[in-house]
């Protein structure tokens, strides 16, 4: 202002800034923004300092501070850049919150769920970051417990996902489709079944086959449309089973298989790899092919 001398009653500041006169009055009142003198008749008048102090209140409340944080700014007792750095970790609160909601809305869409659905799929997602990670780690937790797997096993399931700040539909409705799989006792047991029957068997030299030569001659032969009980299937079946001739060692291998091609295994790794945005898991569909070729040929040998 050219003429820091003269004074502003509240309307003409009002004009000056294009704030409302409430808006003024009561930050007057409050203390945040003090008149420079008022006039015999309790007029409140204000000078260039008012004004370039009501400036810096209006950016500072443009830039989303709460009056008592502006209170502070203007008392000295915090510089503008505390009070911003603040400020811009509350927002990034905000801003990955009203992305999760944005997810869940827009799988509510997609999916067209009612409101108890809506409701589930709302309190899954907006579980905190550790809240989600205690899923997991209770879920590793009985699967693993008194067992002695290898670290890289345990390790890949212990690393459960977690959605991204900004998630799409698909990835929420993975997140919590995921979440109760790993909430479900018995899909645990199935796990914990698994890792006994196959990943400790493996370790301990008593998996039964070459698992890569198995699973390439098995889905040789999904290629081909070989179905796993006809006698094309036998035949191929005897060709990767060359060498485990006894019943007993197939039925341990059946039993294996069918513990590890449980089809809640492989969404799970799919659901994954749609939440993490990675390669998603390599098919079990050969071994499950492996696994119905056996179990044909012990129904056909009871």
């Amino acid at each position: 202002m050219d003429d820091d001398g003269l004074l502003l009653s509240i309307g003409e500041l009002a004009r000056r800034s294009g704030l409302p006169v409430r808006t003024i009055r009561f930050w007057s009142d409050i203390g945040v923004l003090p008149p420079a003198e008022r006039t015999e008749g309790g007029r409140r008048l204000y000078d260039a300092a008012c004004l370039a102090r009501l400036e810096l209140i209006v950016t500072l409340r443009e830039l989303g501070l709460g009056l008592p944080a502006v209170r502070r700014v203007l008392a000295g007792q915090a510089t503008v850049p505390e009070v911003a750095a603040v400020h811009l970790e509350a927002l990034d609160a905000q801003i990955r919150t009203l992305r999760l909601r944005r997810g869940v809305l827009a799988a509510v869409v997609k999916r067209a769920a009612d409101g108890k659905e809506m409701a589930m799929m709302n309190a899954l997602a907006r579980l905190s970051a550790a809240e989600r990670r205690q899923i997991i780690d209770d879920f590793t937790a009985e699967v693993f417990a008194g067992l002695d797997p290898s670290p890289a096993r345990s390790a890949r399931w212990a690393a459960g996902p977690d959605l991204p700040e900004d998630p799409s539909p698909e990835q929420v409705e993975a997140w919590i489709e995921l979440a109760g799989l790993a909430g479900d006792p018995d899909f645990r047991q199935r796990i914990r079944q698994t890792i006994v029957e196959v990943g400790l068997a493996s370790q301990a030299g008593r998996w039964l086959l070459d698992d890569r030569q198995a699973q390439e001659a098995a889905r040789e032969a999904l290629k081909r449309g070989i179905q796993p009980d006809s006698a094309e299937g036998a035949r191929v079946l005897e060709a990767i089973l060359a060498g485990t001739a006894g019943s007993q060692q197939r039925g341990t291998l059946l039993a294996q298989l069918e513990a590890g091609t449980d089809p809640r295994i492989e969404r799970y790794w799919q659901l994954t790899a749609v939440i993490t945005g990675r390669e998603p898991f390599s098919s079990q569909a050969p071994l499950r092919w492996l696994a119905a070729a056996l179990r044909a040929q012990h129904e056909q040998g009871r």
